[in-house]
């Protein structure tokens, strides 16, 4: 590594700002020069000083300093580095960075910048979790910013959860690899993916959306499932490294990109497309899939004649409960959802009971709890530990939070 390269971190105000002193120390373990922009909010949890006496190099704050403007204007600033690093990464300068705001010195030299940049998040648990924040970070990734964490822990604030940034040796190892990497934009992301991807060597199974049981060539019933929710949570699992497979009934949505997925219509075949794709170390049935099919479609059309026909109906084999008993070749987590119109909790127990699976994912599907084909969802964790509650979430978040506890959980089972 050349001794020209250089980081322009910025240090927002969060808690963890302390950290990036930590961070200032552990790059220039890897020789890597350091130049600081501490924001007002930021100079509330680190000084100036202490900043100033780990790099070797002034500290920047006022954007409107005549001082600094002659020294190095804030143009010169944000090129003069060979990347940007914001560590801690607030909501507030993550929402600024997506809005294009410039009214400091940290954010303009964002908008003035051509160089690659990298954000450590570091938020309650709430603030990371709320939609304006996620719609944030989808629109800040789609432009090229890397993104490293947030981390699952304890924060400041007493609570528990996704908000916590990473260490700042992990932080320093991507930035060293990627300043190694610099003329590969498809290098450094593949950096940056590999290093967060927290299920990378497991395999998972997600069935989605609706299953349809013919009548006749021209009639079937079927239910409401959009297959948003078990789409997004295949989507989540692959993003975080596992080989995902998604078995999905006819939906209206596109496979998720970077998936295996298998179309299928009946309840029979979407059983038969998840035992050939065992073994697995996740299974999460989401699929609605049909209790009964008739026993003997008709080969031609049903003709109306008087009196409506008599359907002989037979049970279609639970796909959650057999993939539960597989004995040997079981999978390590198996989850099931349950979706309930009513005693949403006590039918969950008993499903989880009965079927033998390790969590039920309960949600309301009652006509006014509006969850059929909705981008949101209200779920509740049922397992033999208890049952969590979460929020009202989207769909996509609910896939993240599940992915989160489901990498935790394989963690701790693996210790």
């Amino acid at each position: 590594m050349s001794d020209g390269e250089r980081v322009l971190l910025i240090i927002s105000g969060g808690i963890a700002a302390y950290k990036s002193l930590e961070l200032i120390r552990e790059l220039k373990l890897h020789d890597i020069n350091v130049r600081c922009i501490l924001t007002e909010a930021g100079s509330q949890f680190v000084t100036p000083l202490s900043a100033e006496a780990l790099t070797g190099d002034k500290v920047y704050r006022d954007l409107f300093s005549l001082t600094d403007e002659n020294e190095m204007g804030h143009i010169e600033l944000s090129r003069d580095a060979d990347l940007v690093v914001i560590a801690p990464a607030t909501a507030n300068i993550i929402a600024k960075m997506r809005a294009g705001i410039t009214d400091d010195l940290a954010t303009t030299a964002l908008i003035a910048t051509d160089k690659p940049v990298l954000i450590a998040p570091s938020m309650n648990v709430r603030m990371w979790e709320h939609a304006s924040t996620q719609s944030n970070m989808v629109e800040l990734k789609k432009r090229g910013i890397h993104v490293i964490g947030p981390e699952i822990g304890d924060m400041a604030c007493g609570e528990h959860g996704m908000g916590r940034m990473s260490e700042p040796s992990s932080i320093a190892q991507i930035i060293n690899e990627l300043l190694q990497n610099n003329s590969d934009t498809s290098a450094n992301q593949s950096i940056i993916t590999n290093n967060l991807k927290k299920l990378v060597g497991r395999k998972a199974i997600v069935t989605s959306g609706p299953t349809i049981e013919e009548i006749d060539p021209v009639r079937y019933f079927t239910n409401y499932s959009s297959g948003r929710q078990g789409h997004a949570i295949a989507k989540a699992l692959s993003e975080q490294g596992a080989e995902t497979i998604l078995v999905s009934g006819p939906t209206h949505l596109p496979d998720p990109e970077g998936i295996t997925v298998k179309h299928i219509k009946s309840a029979v075949e979407m059983l038969s497309a998840c035992e050939e794709s065992l073994p697995a170390d996740i299974v999460i049935c989401v699929a609605a899939v049909a209790d009964w099919r008739v026993a003997n479609p008709n080969l031609d059309k049903i003709k109306k004649n008087g009196a409506p026909p008599t359907l002989e109906l037979v049970e279609n084999t639970d796909i959650l409960q057999q993939i539960s008993q597989h004995g040997k070749d079981r999978p390590h987590l198996v989850i099931g959802f349950a979706a309930e119109t009513k005693d949403l909790i006590t039918n969950a127990q008993t499903k989880l009971s009965k079927k033998g699976c390790d969590w039920i994912v309960a949600n309301d599907v009652s006509p006014e709890a509006g969850t059929f084909g909705s981008e949101k969802n209200r779920v509740h964790i049922v397992s033999k530990d208890g049952v969590e509650a979460w929020p009202t979430l989207t769909k996509d978040i609910i896939g993240q939070k599940l992915t989160t506890r489901i990498a935790t959980f394989l963690d701790n089972l693996s210790c």
